[in-house]
């Protein structure tokens, strides 16, 4: 049984191969697509306010008096990798992370991410903050456990998203959150999705998928499901693919809304585990 796997590259091949090592069957096939933001500006402007911070805070620790400053960008929250390969990817040369602001994420990959893209900028271990690898979801509400301890009265919060032509698409439950701990939260779009188009090959692969009732498509993402029934199946033409043939798809889901989206949908072959490679294993080891 092959399990497609659909997050956007380079994450869907990296994914497929950890899995054909763990022998599972898995191809990756890409639902969604990530361009740069419609508006890289806005990223650049944030990237200064953080540079304009970081000279501020190392002059304020050389002098003897204390400088008034506006309210201090406490943390940045990156929603993915995709949100931090973009913000960091537009970093203007020699713009240093400030010393006093955290970066959070929603999982180990989008915090290891942080890590890998953040060296160069002066972000540090003791600034990320992210569930561990070992949690039971990776998400918005997993992560608030962790912030909100701190104090964040009278602090800037941004959260660098992505988002489609119209804008960001930021995290409401979790920007109410900071709100309401004393906050001022605003977004910022550092990446653009779209379902983009299937190469040849890939359209193939699909077409193969739905010939074989036991595929199975690996979902991390309610947009990607979107994507796949509303623009990439039906772009196979109706000689392989109806939309009533919804109900036959079969998918895994790593997140509990996910799954849900997935009924609204029409599918009924849903299986549900943990966002980890481990998890995604064990199911289809244990196939419902």
């Amino acid at each position: 049984m092959t399990l497609l796997v659909t997050r956007p590259e380079p994450q869907a091949s990296a994914w497929a191969d950890s899995l054909r090592q763990a022998g599972v069957a898995a191809q990756a096939l890409p639902l969604i697509a990530i361009t740069a933001p419609p508006k890289p500006e806005e990223v650049t402007t944030l990237w200064q306010q953080l540079a304009h911070q970081h000279a501020s805070m190392r002059a304020q620790s050389q002098a003897s008096t204390r400088v008034p400053m506006g309210a201090p960008m406490r943390a940045l929250m990156f929603v993915s990798p995709a949100a931090v390969d973009g913000f960091f990817r537009l970093r203007p040369e020699g713009h240093a992370w400030p010393h006093g602001a955290l970066a959070t994420a929603p999982g180990p990959g989008t915090a290891q991410a942080l890590l890998q893209a953040g060296a160069s900028a002066g972000l540090g271990t003791e600034q990320v903050i992210s569930p561990a690898a070992d949690a039971e979801q990776f998400d918005s509400e997993t992560l608030w456990p962790l912030l909100a301890p701190l104090d964040w009265q009278g602090c800037r919060v941004t959260i660098v998203s992505g988002g489609d032509a119209s804008g960001a698409q930021g995290r409401a439950w979790l920007t109410e959150r900071w709100r309401e701990a004393g906050a001022e939260v605003d977004t910022v779009q550092s990446y653009q999705r779209g379902p983009g188009d299937w190469t040849p090959a890939q359209q193939t692969l699909a077409r193969e998928a739905l010939s074989q009732p036991d595929t199975t498509w690996l979902l991390s993402s309610s947009q990607a499901l979107d994507f796949l029934l509303d623009h990439h199946l039906p772009h196979l033409g109706s000689a392989h693919w109806q939309p009533a043939r919804a109900t036959e798809l079969r998918v895994l889901c790593t997140h509990p809304r996910i799954a849900e989206h997935a009924a609204t949908r029409g599918i009924q072959h849903i299986q549900r585990c943990a966002p980890t490679l481990d998890s995604v294993v064990q199911a289809r080891r244990s196939p419902a």
